[in-house]
């Protein structure tokens, strides 16, 4: 499946303690059908609506919070991918987390049985850590197995370790799976990508780093068609699940880095997700109800 041009709905059902949050409302959904995006992604954060002991019930209200969302998207015609998202036990802990990690698929796979099939999944968010590739190899694996059991044709879109990272994709065993799908994130130069991130120690000293020089884009265009590459040798769709720059770089470099990245990954036939709608690197803002005109071009072109 091409997932082709869609838009993270970052902070919203995957929302932090004391983060940005980002209410999911219907009109936001209008907002992308309207400007052209076909896929929506919405990172979900389970773990933090589920019980610590088994069966890992997961809180119905949750169940509903995400059902409104799948469904607002999809009535808008547009794609879903629906991950989990924040799951730092299984990051941190492996070996602990690993059963309540499926039956977190067992039950959300379970539960969108029904639903056609341009609901996706993707299986865990940046996974990292304690959780090597060898390791997340195995997992994956795993949970595979588990969502196939109640969704046996649905796409699924599986990731690379250290944080859905390029370079760690020759390292991620691809399931024999006709229905599946590769995901990486790209925030390359992160100096420019995350200058002034309150998360990433240290970020301040790249305030003010700009992008643009012929050697940055030399730099995206070499990262991208090595993941082409990885693809075309596997013969397995690419989906830049997520990619953005961070409010605090100007709005000049920002869109510049923005549109690079879109074309370059539209020329060489990767789909894409841009983080994130409309919260600290918002594409759309809020306040106004209006999207950020030089991020938009940059994503849509038009």
């Amino acid at each position: 499946m091409n997932l082709g041009r869609g838009i993270n709905f970052g902070n919203a059902l995957d929302a932090l303690d004391g983060g940005p949050r980002l209410p999911l409302e219907h009109r936001y959904f209008d907002e992308v059908a309207a400007a052209g995006f076909a896929t929506v992604r919405l990172p979900a954060r389970w773990s933090a609506h589920a019980a610590a002991t088994p069966p890992y019930t997961i809180d119905p209200a949750f169940f509903r919070r995400v059902d409104a969302g799948v469904a607002a998207a999809l009535d808008h015609g547009l794609r879903v991918v629906l991950n989990v998202h924040h799951y730092d036990g299984i990051c941190a802990a492996p070996d602990e987390h690993r059963p309540r990690f499926l039956a977190l698929w067992r039950q959300i796979a379970a539960h969108y049985a029904g639903h056609d099939n341009r609901l996706c999944f993707e299986l865990l968010n940046e996974p990292r850590g304690e959780l090597t590739a060898d390791r997340w190899n195995a997992v994956l694996a795993e949970a595979l197995a588990v969502v196939r059991e109640a969704c046996p044709e649905r796409t699924v879109i599986i990731g690379s370790a250290e944080m859905n990272s390029p370079a760690a994709l020759p390292a991620l065993a691809v399931p024999d799976d006709d229905h599946l799908v590769a995901t990486v994130h790209y925030y390359a130069p992160f100096e420019f990508t995350h200058q002034n991130a309150g998360w990433v120690a240290g970020a301040e000293r790249w305030l003010g780093r700009t992008w643009g020089s012929p050697a940055d884009e030399d730099a995206v265009r070499a990262d991208l068609a090595k993941v082409a590459a990885w693809g075309r040798d596997r013969r397995l769709p690419i989906f830049i699940g997520e990619f953005g720059a961070f409010s605090a770089a100007d709005m000049v470099s920002r869109a510049r880095w923005t549109a690079f990245v879109r074309t370059e990954a539209e020329r060489l036939g990767l789909s894409w997700a841009y983080w994130e709608f409309g919260t600290d690197f918002g594409a759309f803002d809020p306040e106004s109800a209006t999207w950020r005109e030089p991020l938009r071009r940059a994503l849509l072109g038009v």
